[in-house]
């Protein structure tokens, strides 16, 4: 990729996490992606974040742009050129960015779907509502600010969650081309978390009944970030093993 290191803040970035029956999730996954199991689930959700200031790092931040984001995402293991890695796997990108739709994927990695982001956001509350081109809503969420998660949550406390969640700064994105993706590695030079209260949530990709059958999927619980300075960082890309059962940074065709 021509850009290997982008700069910028991130102004808000809510995690909206739902637990998924291991084996449902596994069926899901590309091989040999793996499902990073918490208490015997598989852990997937929806990175929703707005960028500002976002740029190559030895750019000046006045020309830096902003844009609104969402990725879908797993909690993912895999083998790699013969050793255990981890991060996460990213199945669908949304973005409102003209020039994340145009450039992702051949300037910088992730190929993004174009979307409308309808946001509203005080001290205290958000919601966020995430409309495809075609009409059809493609996400939502509505919290308030808590003190504490969720006690339906499988993490027992915000400690154990920000962790969890903390091991997946790696990325690894579907591209066109099957067995090939393309990986980011997320750098906070910052780091505040703190839980949501869910008002109401949506999903169209996890309420898809032929990819998650009803029951296998729950809603789990929903973090927020704020103006957190970070870095991006290109990760080379990874292809099918030819093997079938391993990734590898060498291309394989």
């Amino acid at each position: 990729m021509l850009l290997d290191t982008i700069h910028g803040i991130i102004g808000r970035r809510v995690l909206l996490n739902y637990r998924i029956d291991s084996a449902i999730l596994q069926r899901a996954l590309p091989a040999p992606y793996r499902p990073k199991l918490y208490s015997g689930w598989g852990i997937g959700g929806i990175c929703m974040i707005r960028f500002q200031h976002l740029r190559p790092r030895l750019m000046p931040s006045w020309l830096g742009f902003n844009s609104e984001n969402a990725a879908h995402r797993f909690a993912v293991e895999w083998s790699q050129d013969g050793k255990e890695m981890e991060g996460v796997f990213i199945p669908r990108r949304d973005t409102n960015s003209v020039f994340n739709k145009a450039f992702g994927g051949r300037v910088f990695p992730g190929i993004f779907h174009r979307s409308n982001f309808k946001v509203h956001e005080t001290p205290s509350s958000l919601s966020i509502q995430i409309v495809r081109e075609d009409g059809e809503e493609e996400a939502a969420i509505s919290a308030t600010t808590a003190e504490d998660l969720n006690s339906t949550s499988i993490f027992p406390s915000l400690t154990a969650a920000a962790n969890f969640f903390s091991l997946g700064a790696t990325g690894y994105s579907a591209t066109h081309t099957p067995g090939h993706y393309h990986g980011m590695e997320l750098r906070s030079l910052n780091w505040t978390i703190a839980p949501l209260q869910v008002l109401e949530a949506r999903s169209r990709f996890f309420s898809t009944e032929t990819m998650f059958p009803r029951g296998s999927v729950t809603l789990d619980s929903a973090l927020v970030m704020r103006e957190i300075e970070h870095e991006w960082h290109s990760r080379p890309d990874l292809y099918l093993a030819a093997d079938k059962q391993s990734l590898t940074t060498r291309p394989t065709i």
